[in-house]
């Protein structure tokens, strides 16, 4: 990469680390840093040292700021390999020979998916989806909330009323759980009862077995109607009772490393000069903990795909909990190689305040996405027919109507830091002008048009075309266009889906000003014919490789 191939050529002329970076304003250079200044160094002197380069055309020094112009031919010849690696273009191999495991999604068995998972799901699919296509081993585990106490509450339910478990939904499921915490505000010897029974399921009991596996099977079914419907596949489902076996084995390590120790009948574990609260690895009774099965499945995860990084993309509600559970794992001395990282996402939220909706507290995922849908399909209606959006039918407008809907809640959410809460505003949201899912979506399908109406024309760049003859715009793309790898590896290391959105978003608006601007099919020359087509092929396919990654698809035609 130029970037990292720029900071290396500065290291080896002045000793120190740079940092390069790309200017707001391409008149400032395509790459810019601040070594002189922060390392206090003769700015001038560097310069001289770095000149001979054979990458630069000129390097100037703008308020102290060493600004680097790279020689023309390297747009036009990332143009070129543009046209050639097409989908595959922004990838590369600084992954081989590496692991990462990312638990993300993770929703509860006998609830409905919930608007809260929302966030773990499209967030943890992207960044899944970014380390792959850098050339890691991506494994995705979806581990899902299917153990606890929560399942005695339900197991309870079910035996005293005597329900028939194959004409349950997971609808009904969730009432029921509703209707036990009702009635143990009443009755709180009810929570006892749940706690009983939990006991008896982990103990293999076959009533209560039997009764989880139906709730866990009815819920799977659902689960997996939403996950098509998002367009997102996970590698491999293990829920929390995957590990009922393991646990044990580190109960056992924990007692042997002095790890743990009994209080008041439960066994605990405490962190020294109490950095962090101190938790329960085992209740009184001998039920497990969440996070005895947490500590399982890093056991697991370890041993069978030796990763390099594990991820977990879940909510800012867990943060105590992964502090202490990376803590632990340092103390056991499993992984001194392995990085853990914690990305956390804030709440979802509407441009009111709380997000509800009439049918009570709990937010359906799946009533968001309808709506979504809905309005997507709005929005399509609104548009005359002779328009890029209005000239579908039948059939096509409504798989358009999902694309675009789905699209438009993923980008929502992925076009903000995952630290952030997002905020529900559907005119935004479903929006063909600014920053939204629907414009990239039909700034694609624009580029799409331009290359149908050009009757087969072939796409590639003559070497008769000068750089240094183009317009202002046509170099802006081109420039904008070369930074799509180093955008790329940004957010993969920070997994920052965000970065692609706000690239994609920029090369987007650059894009439109062109077509506004430039004429494509009526050029002068054929040369310039060529070569906009060229440019408007690789705008499209770099917005298409963009929401690729990020999960979102992207219609040939609006």
């Amino acid at each position: 990469m130029l970037k990292k191939e720029i900071e290396n050529l500065i290291e080896g002329a002045t000793g120190k680390k740079a940092i390069v970076e790309t200017p707001d304003n391409f008149s400032y250079g395509d790459f810019s840093t601040n070594v002189a200044i922060r390392e206090k160094l003769n700015a001038q002197e560097v310069v001289d040292k770095l000149k001979a380069s054979p990458l630069f055309e000129k390097i100037k020094v703008i308020n102290g700021f060493i600004n680097f112009f790279l020689k023309p031919e390297y747009f036009l010849e990332n143009l070129k390999q543009i046209l050639k690696q097409k989908e595959k273009y922004g990838s590369s191999s600084i992954g081989k020979g590496k692991t990462i495991v990312i638990d993300y999604s993770a929703p509860n068995i006998a609830k409905p998916f919930g608007i809260g998972h929302l966030r773990s799901t499209i967030i943890g699919q992207a960044i899944y989806n970014l380390y792959k296509f850098l050339g890691y081993k991506t494994i995705g585990d979806n581990h899902l909330g299917d153990w606890g106490t929560q399942f005695g509450k339900l197991i309870y339910k079910l035996k005293t009323q005597n329900s028939k478990l194959t004409a349950l939904t997971v609808e009904d499921l969730e009432k029921l759980y509703v209707e036990f915490h009702k009635e143990a505000e009443q009755n709180p010897a009810l929570n006892d009862e749940a706690r009983a029974w939990f006991k008896k399921l982990e103990q293999g009991d076959k009533k209560a077995k039997e009764i989880w596996q139906a709730c866990k099977e009815i819920s799977l079914k659902e689960f997996d109607r939403i996950y098509n419907l998002l367009g997102v596949k996970i590698d491999n489902v293990l829920g929390e009772s995957f590990y009922q076996d393991k646990m044990q084995d580190i109960f056992e390590e924990m007692k042997k490393k002095n790890l743990t120790k009994q209080n008041e009948g439960a066994w605990v574990v405490e962190f020294e000069n109490n950095v962090l609260p101190s938790l329960v690895l085992m209740k009184s009774d001998g039920a497990t903990t969440y996070f005895l099965r947490d500590l399982a499945t890093i056991k697991y995860r370890l041993k069978k795909w030796k990763p390099d990084i594990i991820a977990y993309e879940v909510g800012v509600d867990q943060s105590l909990h992964f502090k202490q559970l990376f803590k632990t794992i340092e103390m056991l001395g499993w992984a001194k190689n392995v990085c853990f990282e914690h990305i956390v996402h804030g709440l979802m939220r509407s441009k009111n305040g709380k997000f509800s909706t009439r049918k009570g507290d709990t937010i359906h995922l799946e009533y968001v996405l309808q709506e979504a849908i809905s309005k997507a399909s709005d929005l399509i209606r609104e548009k005359p027919a002779e328009s890029p959006v209005g000239n579908q039918a039948g059939k096509g407008k409504n798989e358009l109507a999902k694309q675009i809907g789905i699209g438009a809640v993923k980008y929502n959410d992925l076009s903000q830091h995952h630290s952030r809460d997002i905020v529900f505003d559907w005119d935004k949201i479903i929006n063909l002008k600014g920053n939204s899912g629907p414009y990239l979506q039909y700034a694609f399908a624009r580029t799409q048009s331009v290359l149908e109406k050009a009757n087969g024309n072939r796409v590639a760049v003559s070497s008769k075309i000068d750089f240094n003859e183009l317009g202002e715009i046509e170099k802006t793309l081109l420039k904008k266009l070369l930074h799509f790898s180093e955008i790329i590896e940004q957010a993969t290391k920070t997994f920052s889906p965000n970065l692609i959105c706000n690239y994609i978003f920029d090369l987007a608006q650059s894009f439109n000003l062109f077509y506004n601007e430039v004429p494509i099919l009526k050029a002068d020359t054929k040369e310039q014919k060529e070569f906009r087509l060229a440019l408007t092929f690789a705008v499209g396919q770099i917005i298409k490789n963009g929401l690729t990654l990020l999960g979102i698809e992207s219609p040939n035609k609006m």
